[in-house]
């Protein structure tokens, strides 16, 4: 009877986000691939009331619980279930992506897409020498966009490729000119990190760049430095140099000297310190390898460009990238002095 009234109750979900389903099997191991047509093959509603009843028998008890959840959407605007999805993504929680990200869209994407279709270029927030509010009043397009972010990562995190590839096509074509706002003041653009997603998954590498926050990817930069790992260093490395150089390129043009009153001072210049530590990684990274002409690039880059970056050591100290930056280039002066 438990189980009877709990698909009563959620039968409307679940028929609408069939997906749901499938990933709560899918994720907790009952089905695989090769027996997920026992679910698409019905023809009719009774057979796939039959094919639903049947998959929630084999989890016994654990299948009426998951779909008699009830989740908390707030006052259901689309910025409050955003968040919401972010924080079941950074814990891992997958059917509480799925519902709060397919409830965003199922609110919201009428208006997204009125608002993608106003569209023919990313409005510029103050980054780009606009105003923040500009991007702001996009605010359905915004988060339905991120929420189809979300809902990819959450896929492709728990290895369902096709699900995953679906979302982020679907955010490239439907709602290209959405935009994420960053907490440390700028926005990001989700179309463009999808398609970076789908490079790496045609290519068969995947790099897990957790937030895209310049500071998230920085410390990955360091860690695949320490591994020795050129590749991933790259990865890293560019990604933060790519998403913030603008930033980082404002904050250094709007200094006349290393900022030093504080540390909370210093640390406001997050962009340009995370670019100029990223550029003296990159660097360092490929004179180990010795691709000394690249090496000498990005040396070049921080040292003529984000020369006012401080990088922070644990120990609790900054140093100035810019200053090993021109030890390394005096170095390899002396041994690689022709390349």
């Amino acid at each position: 009877m438990l189980l009877w009234q709990c698909f009563q109750r959620r039968w409307k979900t679940v028929s609408r986000t069939e997906k749901n389903l499938l990933t709560f099997l899918r994720v907790n191991k009952i089905i695989d691939k090769r027996n997920i047509n026992l679910l698409e093959g019905g023809k009719n509603k009774m057979k796939k009331i039959v094919a639903v009843m049947l998959a929630m028998v084999l989890v016994g008890c654990l299948a009426p619980l998951a779909f008699c959840v009830e989740y908390d959407f707030g006052d259901f605007k689309s910025v409050t279930i955003t968040t919401k999805a972010w924080d079941a993504l950074n814990k891992g929680d997958v059917e509480a992506v799925l519902a709060y990200t397919n409830k965003c869209i199922e609110l919201y994407a009428v208006e997204a897409k009125k608002m993608q279709a106003s569209l023919t270029e990313y409005p510029k927030g103050e980054a780009d020498g606009g105003k923040n509010q500009d991007v702001f009043n996009y605010w359905a397009l915004n988060d339905v966009g991120t929420c189809l972010f979300i809902q990819g990562e959450a896929y492709r995190k728990a290895d369902m490729l096709e699900e995953a590839k679906e979302a982020y096509n679907k955010l490239i074509n439907e709602y290209s000119f959405a935009q994420s706002w960053d907490t440390k003041g700028w926005f990001w653009k989700p179309a463009e990190a999808a398609k970076d997603r789908l490079k790496e998954m045609e290519s068969g590498k995947s790099y897990d760049y957790g937030d895209f926050r310049s500071e998230t990817l920085t410390g990955k930069a360091w860690a695949a430095f320490n591994q020795n790992d050129l590749e991933t260093v790259l990865a890293y490395a560019d990604k933060c140099i790519t998403l913030y150089k603008d930033k980082a390129t404002e904050m250094q043009k709007s200094l006349t000297e290393y900022p030093w009153e504080t540390k909370e001072k210093i640390f406001s210049y997050w962009a340009l310190n995370d670019v100029g530590t990223c550029l003296f990684i990159k660097g360092e990274a490929l004179r180990k390898a010795g691709k000394i002409a690249e090496a000498k690039e990005a040396f070049n880059s921080l040292i003529n460009d984000y020369f006012f970056a401080q990088a922070w050591d644990p120990k609790g100290w900054f140093w100035k990238p810019v200053d090993a930056a021109k030890e390394k280039m005096a170095e390899m002066q002396e041994t690689s002095p022709q390349k």
